[in-house]
């Protein structure tokens, strides 16, 4: 009976959580599809079943809630809840591009954003709180047509391509994918972050390096593109994060 309800209570959680808000759950790097980080892990862990390997980082949000900026400067904010290096890492071209597809996204205010840090060595082993992170795409509001990003991309089937910088110098690096989701912006610490980090090889001749900013710096909670009233029609937006780098 221990069993049947320890069951029942895990399929009661992972129903709730898809009732909930959503995550990264693959990505295509150069065209090809690689699975990441699943919530349905963290239970087959728990309940010693094996998992494959995935170049999406390990977190907790269980609940597909998000980082509130009251933890903008706690390790949180890196990768989101508790989150673990992955093991191995997908790979793209300097150039190329990479599609991170969401689970089911509901709210169309917010910006995205995607970032990379380059890890120095093996991502499976560097200490997530001195990656620097790089801001490489970013888009906020369509000032003709009042879309946020966050609604083109689930108009994209909840998708979001971003394309890698041709002079990104190749090396080991954590994209930190992002959507800032500000439905509840009107409210001080009412935007809610989801970030989600993905292992990716960068390879090609790019000679840059730029210099990143450590996630625990990256926002505030009084940031003006992340504390406003996004209710009314917006002629000016500032996209939150470091000046974005093009190469």
């Amino acid at each position: 009976m221990r069993h049947v309800l320890k069951i029942a209570s895990v399929l009661s959680t992972l129903t709730t959580t898809t009732l909930g808000h959503g995550y990264v759950s693959g990505i295509v790097a150069n065209g090809v599809y690689t699975k990441g980080w699943q919530v349905s892990y963290w239970y087959d862990i728990v309940n010693k079943v094996p998992i494959p390997q995935s170049p999406g980082w390990y977190e907790e949000a269980l609940d597909l809630g998000f980082v509130a900026p009251t933890e903008y400067q706690t390790p949180n904010i890196v990768c989101h809840k508790n989150a673990v290096n992955a093991n191995v890492s997908a790979s793209v071209a300097a150039g190329g591009t990479v599609q991170f597809q969401w689970t089911s996204w509901p709210h169309n205010i917010g910006p995205v954003v995607t970032y990379v840090a380059n890890c120095g060595g093996d991502c499976k082993s560097v200490a997530k709180s001195t990656l620097k992170f790089v801001k490489i795409d970013e888009s906020g509001i369509n000032f003709s047509t009042q879309v946020w990003a966050t609604g083109v991309l689930m108009a994209n089937n909840n998708t979001w391509t971003t394309t890698v910088p041709k002079t990104l110098a190749p090396g080991h690096y954590v994209f930190r994918h992002e959507i800032i989701a500000l439905h509840g912006a009107t409210a001080l610490n009412g935007a809610q972050n989801y970030p989600f980090c993905v292992n990716i090889d960068v390879t090609g001749s790019g000679t840059q390096n730029p210099a990143g900013t450590l996630a625990t710096a990256l926002y505030k909670a009084t940031d003006p593109g992340i504390y406003f009233n996004p209710y009314t029609s917006l002629t000016n937006y500032t996209i939150p994060g470091p000046t974005i780098w093009k190469g």
